[in-house]
């Protein structure tokens, strides 16, 4: 691959990784409910869930689940059901102090769980990769599939970086919700109702 067309790749990537949307939102609320480290984790569970995609765009597995109505269906509906799981479990859930809601290897792997199953029950994210990747393959590459994918990985490494910034910033404000017990609910009804409306939006959504 030319430098040139690497280097559009890569700033294209960081343009669509930065612009507003539910992934940088989640992120943001993560950081604001639970503290930087919840955050960060879970920012990293959804680039995993990324490298995912790319695999499954890049072996044609993408294409399958877009061609058939059905596995798409199947999908979409399991992630809207996922994330209703999210939202439920953020109001019953225990409030904790701030630093702690990601302590341990328990509370970690359990952030970055949820951000790479979110990530890979959504169908859309399969068919951006779908459509996204292929456009920087170069007309007589000997290895497209090879290429898809070492793009796709390159673009899960910048979207860590981003959204691992992210989480920081939005978890050193977290810091300060946590503290206080009446704003850390606040927060927590507003997490479950932008995870609900996720919910509501992927399962209506077609492709």
């Amino acid at each position: 691959m030319e430098p040139a067309a690497f280097l559009g790749f890569l700033g294209v990537s960081i343009l669509l990784t930065i612009a507003p949307g539910p992934d940088n939102l989640f992120v943001i609320t993560q950081g604001l409910t639970r503290g930087k480290k919840a955050a960060i984790v879970t920012a990293m569970g959804m680039c995993c869930g990324n490298s995912v995609h790319t695999l499954a765009a890049a072996l044609g597995i993408s294409a399958v689940v877009y061609a058939s109505a059905f596995a798409f269906a199947l999908v979409k509906y399991a992630g809207a059901a996922y994330l209703l799981y999210m939202a439920v479990s953020t109001l019953t859930e225990k409030r904790v102090g701030a630093g702690k809601a990601a302590s341990g290897e328990k509370g970690a792997f359990e952030m970055f769980r949820r951000g790479f199953i979110m990530n890979v029950l959504n169908p859309k994210v399969a068919v951006f990769f779908l459509a996204f990747l292929p456009q920087f393959v170069q007309k007589g590459d000997p290895h497209p599939g090879l290429t898809m994918i070492f793009l796709g990985f390159v673009f899960a490494a910048q979207a860590v970086v981003i959204f691992g910034l992210i989480g920081f910033f939005s978890g050193t404000i977290g810091g300060y919700v946590l503290e206080s017990p009446r704003l850390s609910r606040i927060f927590s009804w507003m997490t479950a109702g932008i995870l609900g409306a996720f919910a509501i939006r992927l399962a209506l959504s077609t492709r």
